[in-house]
């Protein structure tokens, strides 16, 4: 399997602003002072190497979209975000080289707007050659005809051409789809989300965004513990820290990095993604966090067994 995040902000779509940019520039400049960069494949080593990525790069701003590759000729995406438009592009590249057929499974955690606000600019929706299929706990389809209506949006759902399917799984369900095996899990959020434990030649990947996993819940604790057990990598919500989530942001629908871990560790998962990144952070502030978790966990280790942890960022590919 392979996992490609195209989108990983929660709440709403971020764009990086020119001071932003302009900020990078003079730190990379600064820590480039006294070095030979005279070539340039010195410079790209020294981008590569020796520059924070924070500094070289960005966790990116599209919101909740991300692939997962079974290895067969179908696309499976979890989560519709502002992501999913720069996917289709892409998949529409490899159909034509032939790798792929227009073909989509899409697994929906919910209907909150940021987890569907890119499906109106899916180019191959438009497509009556190609086949969607629309999985979820809820009714997505009345979710993506609100979104379309007037006055919200000038095209109506009716008017993408590639055919829909639409299946509502129950809690608990698991679904056989010949390629991999998919078990659905609800989670306390706002109108509820689901998450998703996929399974394929003994290698796992569990998908739970959108959740507030608190202790006081030890029913819902334990049984989220079972649900990611074992699995190969993790793709978590950690959008609050564990000081926001216990006082100003509790009761948002939200998880943090400590839970995160924390989870990780009780259920033997292999790899941790931080996930559904807060839009105010800016890509500094999500490096720390990021760096605080990876120390965290190494204090609280239970064992030998080294959780790893990766701050998924828009573009990232993980190969499971």
């Amino acid at each position: 399997m392979q996992v490609k995040f195209w989108g990983t902000r929660g709440s709403l779509p971020v764009a990086m602003k020119a001071d932003k940019v302009r900020g990078k520039i003079v730190q990379a400049l600064q820590a480039a002072r006294g070095k030979n960069l005279d070539d340039d494949q010195a410079i790209a080593d020294f981008v590569d190497n020796e520059l924070d990525f924070s500094v070289a790069g960005t966790y990116g701003g599209a919101s909740s979209c991300v692939e997962i590759d079974f290895g067969n000729d179908e696309f499976v995406l979890c989560d519709m975000g502002s992501g999913l438009r720069e996917f289709g592009f892409d998949s529409l590249r490899r159909i034509n080289e032939g790798g792929k057929k227009g073909a989509y499974s899409f697994f929906m955690s919910h209907p909150h707007w940021d987890h569907i606000m890119g499906f109106p600019f899916f180019a191959p929706a438009f497509m009556p050659t190609n086949n969607l299929k629309i999985v979820g706990g809820h009714d997505i389809e009345f979710a993506l005809r609100r979104q379309q209506d007037n006055p919200s949006f000038p095209v109506p759902l009716d008017w993408m051409g590639a055919p829909r399917e639409f299946q509502v799984m129950k809690d608990g369900e698991v679904l056989d789809t010949g390629a991999f095996t998919v078990k659905i899990r609800k989670q306390p959020h706002h109108g509820d989300s689901y998450g998703y434990r996929f399974e394929k030649g003994g290698k796992t990947v569990v998908y739970t965004t959108d959740a507030e996993h608190k202790l006081d819940d030890l029913d819902d604790f334990d049984a989220h513990i079972e649900f990611m057990r074992g699995a190969d990598l993790v793709i978590f919500d950690t959008m609050y820290s564990m000081a926001d989530a216990i006082s100003v942001k509790e009761d948002w629908g939200h998880s943090s990095n400590i839970v995160a871990v924390d989870m990780c560790h009780q259920a033997g998962v292999k790899h941790l993604a931080m996930f559904h990144h807060e839009p105010v952070f800016d890509d500094a502030m999500i490096l720390q966090n990021h760096t605080e978790t990876i120390r965290y966990e190494e204090l609280v280790r239970p064992g030998d067994d080294v959780l790893r942890i990766s701050c998924a960022y828009d573009g990232l590919v993980i190969d499971v």
